[in-house]
C-alpha cells in the first residue's frame, strides 16, 4: 500500500445514499483519514442536486474538468435548472437500469462518480476513497472507471462477494475492457450474463495514465476473507471486517434463523469473525461496528488491525449528508436516551437485515408509505419464460412482483430503501398532493451511547469525531495532507 502511503487508522465509513457525500470525506482527508464517498444511486444523486439548482456550483465546477468530451454538456442541457425545480414539481426520474447498459448511462455515471470523488480530493492529497453495493451490480463498472478517472485511492465494496472486481481494476487502470457476471435467478446450467465496458470506446484521442486504487473487501465472515485472499480476480488490498452492530445492510446469521422478541435476527458464536485468523492472511484489516471509540481503536490495534471504520459518529456530524433537521431531532432524541435501533429483518428487499433509526418524531402522522419502484437500484434480475432477462423487486407493488414470478410472501414488510435514502438526505421524490418521500434512517448500535461522546453537545464536526477516536491510538502522528493550491473556492 505505499504508492498512497501508509494505511489510514480511521476509515470514514462510506454510507449512502450521499449520506457519505464529498464535503465530508474531502474533512475527513485533509485530517489524514481516509474519507469515503458513496457511490450508490450517485447518478441520480447529481442530476437531483443539478434540477435544485447546483447550489454552491459545486456539480458544475466538477463537470467541468470530467476528461471524456461533451459529457458534462449534455447532462447539464437535459438537467440543470439555473433556479432550481418549482415549487410542486417533482424531480425529473432517469430510467432504471437495464442490460446491456447503454453508452448513454455508462456515461452518465461515470461522470456522477468522477464528480463525486473530483470534490472530495479537490485541493489536497489526502486519502479518499468510494464505496459501492456489490449488490447493486449493472452500474458498478461505469462507476468504478468513473472514480478511477478522478483519481480515487480505495475501493471498498460489501453487500456481497466482490470476487471480480480486483480484476476489473487491474484492467481500468490499463484501459482495457472488463466485464462483470450478473447474479440471475433462474438460470439454467452454465449460462451466464454480463455487464460490458470497454473503456476505449470513450476517447477519440490518448485516455489519461491511470492508477489502481487500492481495493477493500467488505467481510463478515474469516470464510469470506479467506476465500476473497486466495482467489479473487486481483488483488486484495486489505478487509474492513464488520460486526453485526454496523448500520445499513447487515450480513445474515449463520444457521437456522432465529429471532428475537422483536423480530430481529439473533447473532450467535458463529458470526463472530476471528480477527487472528484475518491477520494470518498477511493483508491489513479494519474493524467495523462497535468500534466507533478510543477504547474500539485501542483494541482493534492490539488485535493487530491497522485501524477502525467508523459510521455512526460521522454520520450525523455538520459535514454529512443527512438533512440537518434529522440530525438535530436524533441526536437531541439520543441525548434524552429516547432513540433506537432496530434490526429489520425484512425492511431491505435485499433480503438482508437492516438497521433502522428509531426516534421520537419519527412516526409522525401522514400517509403510508406506498409500495412503489421507479428508482430500481436494488432490483433482482431474472430469467423470463422468454429467456430474456427481465427485473423485479420486492418493495414493488405486490400484484407487480408476483406477475414477474415472485412469491407473495417475499414481499411483506419490504420497503423501498432507494426513495427512503434519498429522502434521507434532501432529495426525496415529490409525490401526488405534494407528498414528499418520507425517510428511513440507518445507523448502527453505537447510536444509543453516543450520548456520552456528546457531552452535552448539540452538534459537532467530522474533526471532532476524529479527534475522540485519536484518543485510542498509542501514537498520534502530527502529519497532515499537503493542501494544494486551487483557483477555485472551496467551501
Amino acid at each position: 500500500m505505499t504508492a498512497i502511503g501508509a494505511p489510514p487508522l480511521i476509515i470514514q465509513g462510506g454510507m449512502g445514499a450521499a449520506v457519505s457525500n464529498w464535503f465530508l470525506a474531502r474533512a475527513t482527508a485533509l485530517r489524514g483519514q481516509l474519507g469515503v464517498v458513496s457511490g450508490t444511486g450517485i447518478d441520480t444523486v447529481l442530476i437531483r442536486r443539478l434540477q435544485d439548482g447546483d447550489s454552491g456550483g459545486h456539480m458544475r465546477r466538477a463537470m467541468a474538468q470530467f476528461p471524456i468530451p461533451g459529457v458534462s454538456e449534455q447532462t447539464l442541457e437535459q438537467h440543470f435548472l439555473p433556479d432550481g425545480r418549482p415549487a410542486g414539481t417533482p424531480y425529473r426520474a432517469l430510467p432504471l437500469h437495464k442490460a446491456p447498459v447503454s453508452r448513454a448511462r455508462q456515461l452518465l455515471t461515470m461522470l456522477a462518480n468522477y464528480v463525486e470523488v473530483w470534490l472530495a480530493k479537490e485541493g489536497h492529497d489526502g486519502p479518499v476513497g468510494i464505496n459501492l453495493l456489490t449488490k447493486i451490480q449493472i452500474p458498478t463498472l461505469a462507476s468504478l472507471y468513473g472514480a478511477m478517472l478522478a483519481g480515487v485511492d480505495y475501493v471498498l465494496m460489501g453487500a456481497g462477494i466482490p470476487r471480480e472486481v480486483p480484476g476489473i481494476l487491474d484492467r481500468f487502470a490499463a484501459h482495457q475492457p472488463a466485464s462483470l457476471k450478473l447474479d440471475v435467478e433462474g438460470l439454467n446450467g452454465d449460462a451466464a450474463r454480463h455487464v460490458e465496458l470497454d473503456p476505449k470506446e470513450f476517447w477519440t484521442d490518448a485516455p489519461p495514465a491511470l492508477r489502481r486504487p487500492q481495493f477493500l473487501a467488505i467481510v463478515a465472515s474469516n470464510l469470506l476473507a479467506t476465500m476473497l485472499a486466495r482467489k479473487a480476480s486481483g488483488r486484495v488490498d486489505g478487509f474492513i471486517v464488520e460486526g453485526p452492530t454496523a448500520g445499513g445492510h447487515n450480513a445474515p446469521p449463520r444457521g437456522e434463523p432465529q429471532f428475537n422478541q422483536r423480530a430481529e435476527p439473533v447473532y450467535g458464536e458463529r458470526d463472530v469473525v476471528d480477527l487472528a485468523k484475518v491477520k494470518e492472511l498477511g493483508v491489513p484489516f479494519w474493524v467495523a461496528g462497535g468500534s466507533g471509540s478510543p477504547v474500539g481503536l485501542a483494541e482493534a490495534l492490539a488485535a493487530g488491525a491497522a485501524g477502525i471504520q467508523v459510521g455512526t459518529l460521522f454520520a450525523f456530524c455538520d459535514e454529512s449528508g443527512l438533512q440537518p433537521e434529522y440530525k438535530r431531532e436524533v441526536l437531541a432524541s439520543a441525548g434524552r436516551g429516547e432513540v433506537d435501533v432496530v434490526t429489520d429483518a425484512r425492511a431491505s428487499p435485499t433480503g438482508y437485515p437492516f438497521k433502522v433509526v428509531k426516534w421520537r418524531g419519527a412516526e409522525s402522522e401522514g400517509p403510508p408509505r406506498k409500495r412503489v419502484c421507479d428508482m430500481g437500484y436494488l432490483r433482482t434480475p431474472y430469467v423470463t419464460a422468454d429467456g430474456t432477462l427481465g427485473f423485479r423487486c420486492a418493495s414493488e407493488p405486490e400484484s407487480a412482483y408476483v406477475k414477474k414470478g415472485g412469491a407473495l410472501e417475499d414481499t411483506v414488510g419490504r420497503q423501498c430503501l432507494c426513495n427512503a435514502l434519498l429522502a434521507n438526505v434532501g432529495l426525496g421524490q415529490e409525490r401526488a398532493e405534494g407528498i414528499v418521500e418520507p425517510p428511513i434512517l440507518t445507523a448502527g448500535d453505537d447510536l444509543m451511547v453516543i450520548a456520552k461522546f456528546l457531552g452535552g453537545r448539540e452538534r459537532y464536526s467530522a474533526g471532532d469525531v476524529i479527534d475522540y477516536l485519536l484518543k485510542g491510538a498509542p501514537i498520534i502522528s502530527s502529519s497532515t495532507p499537503t493542501t494544494r493550491s486551487s483557483s477555485s473556492t472551496v467551501l
